[in-house]
């Protein structure tokens, strides 16, 4: 797998507990024991593919004693877009899925990066109308694997390693069955927007849970102290000697923020989200309406612009502003998706990981659903047109790279951005 190297720096944090670190572990607690309930699932098992019905015992019943099969509806045959959303993630579970394990091929298991984007692939498929096929079992094997990542409290690390030890998930698969380690913020961040995502589908209550336990270790990583540069901001990682504090930590903190303050009505979350968007305004904000990449503790700003980072803040404030009616929050949504636009043409996009373009697109498709700004999803179309020509192989892997390479990232970056031009920008969110 190649992997950004800024994505494992090694960055210093600071232990602030926010909420009742009790309320925390409940929470993750419901969601260990539903997520392991198989038998218990919410989901609807995929249909299988042999044909026959079984006799007591498991022997096939003779065909003259069969009962008689209501007939079934034909699937809906797809194009388009689904179809190529659904012919990708398939090929995605063919290639890195590690059967029975609920995880995918890494070393020997991925990080939890890239498994984030798996989950979030296999929500957006599952999200797409019509679909014909039933991805109950997938969501559910998501859910499994995830909780592999779940540490509770960094346990066999060192006194100083960490410095937080709520639960949350680790960057890789923890104890037993992986080395756990190093939790990153960002990697958490996606997966408390998935989970928000797949409760607006099944208001499954352990499923808000988790993302409220994931909202508390994020906020309690907030960087106040003496001396600190522009204080404020969330880290790259709970590992001790964090310099950094990022917009791609910081920005989609603000989303989960708002997303689980619309759930719950809790201020606590609404008042912490504006909080981290102003602040990711006020110490990253570069004169061109885009957003750097991070500030050290020192004060030092990495400018160099990436699209995720742009798309987090577009999307941010769009949220902030359906939550709040302040029309400032969209204003500022829209400048700085009119200067990314001008910024991130054909060539820049093509340059960078797919998974980066995704977040982009997602977040600047939900903005274009609530102004009808152009350019709507053209450009996201014409960037997977061009990958379903030139960067897909013939078993319908997709490849990035110099040399080019097929990674679980890229994969589950094309499936979702082919999934979110399948789904109306409600589901993205």
């Amino acid at each position: 797998m190649i992997l950004d190297s800024n994505h494992w720096r090694e960055l210093r944090g600071l232990r602030a507990s926010l909420l009742p670190p009790l309320l925390v572990l409940l929470a993750l607690a419901a969601f260990l024991c539903w997520a392991q309930g198989a038998a218990a699932s919410p989901y609807p098992a995929i249909a299988s593919s042999s044909g026959g019905s079984q006799a007591p015992g498991g022997s096939t019943a003779p065909a003259s004693k069969r009962p008689t099969r209501a007939k079934q509806p034909k699937k809906p045959k797809l194009h388009g877009n689904p179809a190529r959303a659904l012919v990708a993630y398939e090929a995605m579970q063919v290639h890195y899925y590690v059967k029975g394990s609920g995880l995918y091929a890494g070393e020997p298991f991925s990080y939890l990066w890239p498994f984030s984007q798996a989950l979030a692939a296999t929500v957006s498929v599952a999200s797409i109308p019509n679909l014909g096929v039933s991805l109950g079992r997938e969501l559910q094997s998501r859910l499994s694997g995830l909780n592999s990542y779940l540490d509770t409290n960094n346990s066999g690390a060192e006194e100083g390693v960490y410095t937080s030890t709520l639960a949350a998930f680790d960057g890789t698969v923890a104890p037993p069955a992986g080395p756990g380690g190093t939790k990153y913020y960002d990697d958490n961040d996606w997966v408390g927007i998935e989970l928000m995502r797949l409760y607006g589908l099944i208001h499954q209550s352990a499923l808000l849970g988790s993302a409220e336990g994931i909202m508390a270790f994020e906020m309690a990583a907030w960087q106040e102290r003496p001396g600190l540069v522009c204080e404020g901001g969330i880290p790259f990682s709970n590992a001790a000697g964090n310099g950094e504090r990022n917009t791609v930590t910081t920005a989609p903190a603000a989303e989960l923020g708002t997303l689980l303050y619309q759930q719950t009505h809790n201020v606590a979350y609404l008042q912490f989200a504006e909080k981290a968007y102003e602040w990711v305004r006020r110490c990253l904000q570069q004169p061109v309406n885009l957003y750097a990449d991070h500030i050290g503790n020192r004060g030092v700003v990495e400018r160099r612009l990436w699209s995720y980072n742009q798309g987090t803040m577009i999307g941010a404030g769009t949220l902030l502003y359906q939550a709040t009616g302040n029309s400032g929050y969209l204003y500022e949504a829209r400048q700085t998706a009119k200067a990314a636009l001008a910024y991130f043409d054909n060539e820049r996009l093509g340059s960078e990981i797919p998974f980066f373009v995704s977040v982009y697109f997602r977040n600047l498709l939900y903005l274009d659903s609530v102004t009808h700004d152009p350019p709507g999803p053209a450009i996201a179309q014409n960037y997977v047109n061009y990958a379903w020509q030139h960067l897909r192989l013939r078993n319908n892997m997709f490849v990035f790279g110099s040399p080019p390479s097929a990674q679980l990232l890229v994969q589950a970056a094309i499936v979702q951005i082919y999934a979110l031009l399948s789904t109306p920008a409600s589901s993205y969110f």
